[in-house]
């Protein structure tokens, strides 16, 4: 029996083949699904019968894992733990797109996870509403198939469903990166090259955190990223953000501040910290207690790369905290301007 093929165009989706494809895939069957890298064959991976029947027709020994697509990269909290910092960064920059990433798993062992850039598979994935594993759609150790007509050859017959949506864009099979290891280890290089992998993982990421981002946090930004430039440093970027930020400029006695230093933070406006930008930085400086303390609440993950500013300035006081200026005098302005200066200083000789 031929298996049962849906054509879809990408320019008017037809949402009654996708709701039938994602069905089927929930129902236990198989699907070929595009992506844009290559054809897959979609299965739920919490289906036994449907994994079994995968790995036959894979010729696959069944030790050896099946990748998951996920259809939002806040998904892989569900599937796996103690994930590193580098993963926040290689998902920030390459998804969706073609990209795998290996990391450790909820229970034992360790799980391949990507997010497609492909709107029918997204698509199929969100409906299914079941985790969906999905290797190309070839018999091991032949090509993967980069058209529909390539991943029908071998498999007519012998899946529920296929999804016919002409060639794929990238024709390339994802890049497949090992962050269990330190350093992450390229199990495969595919649409996304070696060099572009370890330019993100190499670069720092340093986040200042206040309250309202116009005042403080500015101030660090723009003193860190001064200095940085005088070192010739270009592996290190720098953000900032505030709790209770929205979109305005940094305070004038702020801006004035940092004129007098040279630095032009006139286009500055003000952000919200966000998870993440959160879990994407290496080192993450706040101004009080109260910041740590509410970063901890809504990312306890992070603990250990959250410091207060000032335990980098050579301050004898036991107040750690640098109060905010917004409304003192432009003295009060300029000592904590002081203070910050001295432990970026400092900072920016460890780094």
């Amino acid at each position: 029996m031929n298996t049962k093929v849906l054509k879809l165009d990408y320019l008017k989706l037809n949402p009654a083949h996708l709701a039938e494809a994602a069905k089927a895939l929930s129902d236990g069957g198989l699907v070929i699904i595009p992506t844009e890298t290559v054809y897959g064959i979609a299965a739920d991976a919490l289906d036994k019968k449907a994994i079994e029947r995968l790995a036959k027709i894979k010729e696959r020994h069944k030790d050896k894992p099946f990748s998951f697509l996920i259809d939002t990269k806040y998904k892989i909290e569900e599937f796996a733990r103690g994930i590193p910092v580098s993963a926040y960064k290689l998902i920030d920059k390459f998804w969706p797109g073609p990209l795998t990433i290996v990391l450790k798993s909820k229970d034992t062992g360790t799980v391949g996870l990507r997010m497609p850039d492909d709107e029918i598979a997204l698509k199929i994935i969100e409906l299914a509403k079941v985790p969906v594993v999905c290797p190309s759609a070839n018999i091991s150790g032949k090509p993967a198939p980069i058209n529909f007509d390539q991943a029908i050859k071998d498999l007519d017959g012998l899946v529920d469903l296929a999804i016919d949506a002409g060639s794929t864009k990238l024709g390339l099979e994802s890049t497949v990166v090992d962050l269990t290891v330190d350093p992450p280890k390229i199990i495969r290089e595919g649409a996304i090259k070696k060099e572009e992998i370890e330019g993100v993982i190499k670069k720092k990421i340093i986040l200042f955190i206040c309250t309202g981002n116009s005042c403080r946090s500015v101030m660090a930004e723009g003193l860190l990223k001064k200095k940085l430039a005088e070192l010739g440093r270009k592996d290190i970027e720098v953000f900032s953000a505030g709790l209770t930020a929205s979109s305005f400029g940094a305070t004038a006695e702020t801006t004035d501040l940092l004129i007098k230093e040279g630095i032009n933070m006139s286009t500055h406006r003000s952000r919200a910290v966000d998870k993440d930008l959160i879990k994407k930085s290496d080192l993450i400086l706040v101004m009080e207690r109260l910041h740590e303390e509410r970063i901890m609440r809504f990312a306890p993950e992070v603990k250990n790369r959250v410091f207060l500013l000032k335990e980098f300035a050579k301050i004898n006081d036991n107040n750690l905290n640098i109060e905010d200026p917004i409304g003192r005098p432009a003295d009060f302005y300029a000592k904590t301007f002081a203070t910050i200066k001295q432990a970026i200083e400092r900072i920016a000789a460890i780094l």
